[in-house]
């Protein structure tokens, strides 16, 4: 008979010190800086814009570069006529990376749940490596500018990076169980701002020598990590002869909680969770679900839609804050680069704080609708901060607190609450087809981001990009007014046995 949900709820550190061996470790820095590379591949071309704008358009536009004669021969090879046009072009790259991103992360979860999520993972790090190396180095190496080339590299890029973010929440879901995960995925998700660090430190070293530096020393890194990963990633306990989650609930009170979501559904009769969307099967190997079978568990379009609007201010950030610092304030492109790092460095605090209250409260949504109300404020504060290296930074760090805490919760510990929640019976292939359907639908919404930024302020000015961050901020404060009639959905599909393999 299982006890009442007041009798097994247990502190989260209890359960995860007394589950934690050093494979949980393993696990955890394998997949942590396994995602920070490929994020620091991403935040070199960010931080290099300046400079492939330079070298992209005439010398004569340049003040840096010397002037060589005669003109026709040395600037008929280059891609625009000015800078404009370029920062457009840039611009253009990063929104056909997320559409594709965005594609592939659909494709990848449900692979992920099908394929060995090793080789899923290791295969795009160490292509998506060589992708990088050949746009940002190879190329200019040998002077080689198209347009077409150019976007035909990114759009593969996006489609190899989307590997990474469902292959690496599955395997974390595989090892961590509810006990302690808002926690554990709290600290865990700062991967994606450590890697924006650490592209922005080793693109700000090299950036003297070229911006084509930058691109080769983190696509070699990145390559190395792939290796890494293929000869030392665990990607389940049964691999070692430990228990897999869930295999114990009957006899421990913690991981028999493991199941439940934290998503303020308590008030929801039991009755209504005795459904399966899979039928049992006799030789106790759990099948991946589909797509749209995924779609209809409890919370996944609600939190999937919700996210598109938050990781659309913060891939906003991510893409466009160095470049902001340099246009706004007339800062130099290495000292914007090393600067935008606090707003990560605040991403990393708030998804760790806000994890940990969300498991001493066993609420999500209420620390998600908090953070967004004070993110409301950061931002528009930020907008009016003075030219003032010192106070960008503390204002940029809070704003990265109370918008990038958040989209770490969303995207890691939140998704594997949707994907390990009762209705999937424990299957672990539920979590990268569920992690890549929201990731999927937020890159959406990010890419269209990316357009409307370009866009917003060339006809209005940054200021209204601003304005335009916070409307979306507040759209997702919305989310918790439709929790129950997307619970409902849930529930209705699944007594109809719509989603029954």
């Amino acid at each position: 008979m299982a006890m009442p949900g007041s009798l097994r709820r247990q502190p989260a550190n209890r359960g995860l010190v007394s589950h934690c061996t050093h494979h949980h470790i393993v696990v955890f820095l394998l997949t942590f800086f396994s995602y920070s590379l490929l994020h620091a591949s991403r935040k070199t071309f960010s931080n290099v814009k300046v400079s492939i704008s330079s070298q992209w358009t005439p010398f004569c536009l340049n003040s840096t570069a010397p002037e060589l004669r005669p003109y026709e021969l040395w600037n008929s090879s280059h891609l625009f006529p000015n800078a404009e046009e370029a920062t457009l072009f840039l611009g253009t790259l990063d929104t056909i990376f997320l559409f594709s991103y965005a594609v592939g992360l659909f494709v990848s979860g449900i692979v992920g749940d099908r394929l060995n999520l090793r080789w899923v993972l290791s295969f795009g790090m160490c292509s998506s490596a060589l992708v990088v190396f050949s746009f940002g180095t190879l190329t200019e190496w040998l002077h080689f500018y198209n347009k077409w080339f150019y976007c035909c590299l990114w759009v593969v890029n996006g489609l190899l990076q989307s590997t990474g973010w469902p292959c690496v929440v599955a395997v974390m879901g595989n090892w961590f169980g509810k006990a302690g995960r808002g926690f554990v995925f709290g600290l865990w998700s700062a991967c994606a701002s450590v890697g924006n660090i650490l592209g922005a430190f080793l693109a700000s070293c090299v950036l003297k020598y070229g911006y084509e530096y930058a691109f080769l020393v983190t696509a070699s890194v990145q390559f190395a990590g792939g290796v890494i990963v293929f000869f030392g990633l665990l990607t389940s306990p049964k691999e070692v002869g430990l228990p897999e989650l869930g295999a114990d609930e009957d006899e421990a009170s913690v991981e028999e909680d493991a199941n439940r979501p934290l998503m303020g559904n308590d008030d929801v009769d039991d009755d209504d969770r005795n459904y399966s969307i899979q039928a049992t099967d006799n030789d106790n190997q759990p099948k991946a679900i589909g797509f749209f079978q995924a779609c209809c568990l409890p919370g996944v379009v609600l939190y999937s839609l919700a996210y598109a609007c938050l990781k659309l201010v913060n891939y906003s950030f991510f893409f466009w804050l160095p470049f902001y610092l340099s246009n706004n304030f007339g800062w130099k492109e290495a000292e914007a680069d090393q600067l935008s790092i606090w707003y990560d460095v605040g991403g990393i605090i708030g998804g760790t704080i806000q994890g940990l209250i969300s498991d001493v409260l066993q609420k999500r949504a209420p620390v998600l609708a908090v953070s967004l109300l004070f993110a409301v404020g950061s931002l528009f504060g930020y907008s009016r901060s003075p030219n003032s290296k010192p106070i960008n930074a503390v204002i940029m760090a809070i704003t990265g607190f109370f918008i990038g805490g958040p989209s770490n919760m969303i995207s890691s510990a939140i998704s594997a609450d949707l994907g390990r929640q009762d209705v999937v019976k424990g299957s672990s292939e539920a979590l990268a087809t569920v992690t890549g359907i929201v990731d999927g639908t937020g890159s959406i919404g990010a890419a269209v981001g990316q357009y409307l930024v370009s866009l917003i302020q060339e006809n209005l000015g940054w200021m209204w990009v601003f304005y335009f961050f916070i409307l979306m901020v507040r759209n997702h404060l919305f989310k918790k007014f439709f929790v129950k009639a997307q619970f409902a959905v849930g529930c209705f599909c699944g007594n109809l046995r719509i989603l029954t393999s």
